[in-house]
């Protein structure tokens, strides 16, 4: 729920409160004003019409009739405006319980993230981990390999370096064939 939210609901509240003193009022207004006609009807016995006078009081009554049909239908619309902004009302707060709820969610899954991230993480690694140490392994035993063979090399250069220089081996020629001039001096 946005922050606009919440005074828009305020006001719609105030406004309803508003229209409903106001057809209290109204409604007070028409009971008071038939409980005077009542009275002057009833307490008053010279009030009955006089043959005289019969077109004046039929056009007050008419007039009074006119004024409670006009507040009988402020009356109505008052209370279809009530009606309606309590239906809005209604909805607005359906639409508030359904955003405070989706923010609950959604607050629980944020708190939840880390936690999801660090298993994900986890699976992903375990894999790499698994490569690592068969890497290690391997390094090890390379290193291993390593250490025997040049300790063997160094044996047998420490070997041969005893017996003299170590030449290469050529054919020996034939008896009395020799391939190899050698200079004489001049």
């Amino acid at each position: 729920m946005s922050q606009s939210d919440t005074p828009n609901i305020q006001a719609l509240s105030t406004e309803a409160s508003q229209l409903r003193q106001e057809l209290q009022l109204r409604d007070q207004l028409v009971q008071q004003l038939s409980q005077e006609l009542f009275r002057l009807v009833k307490g008053n016995t010279n009030f009955m019409p006089q043959r005289t006078e019969p077109e004046r009081d039929l056009t007050q009554l008419q007039a009074l009739r006119e004024q409670l049909q006009a507040v009988e239908q402020q009356v109505a619309f008052y209370q279809e405006q009530i009606t309606s902004r309590d239906v809005e009302i209604y909805q607005l707060r359906q639409s508030v319980q359904e955003l405070t709820d989706r923010s609950r969610m959604l607050e629980q899954v944020v708190q939840e993230l880390p936690q999801i991230y660090r298993r994900k993480f986890e699976e992903r690694m375990a894999p790499v981990r698994e490569k690592v140490a068969i890497l290690q392994r391997e390094n090890r035993q390379l290193q291993a390999e390593l250490q025997s063979v040049s300790y063997r090399l160094a044996l047998k250069t420490r070997n041969s370096s005893h017996s003299g220089i170590d030449l290469p081996n050529f054919p020996r020629p034939a008896s009395g064939q020799s391939n190899i001039s050698t200079p004489q001096n001049a």
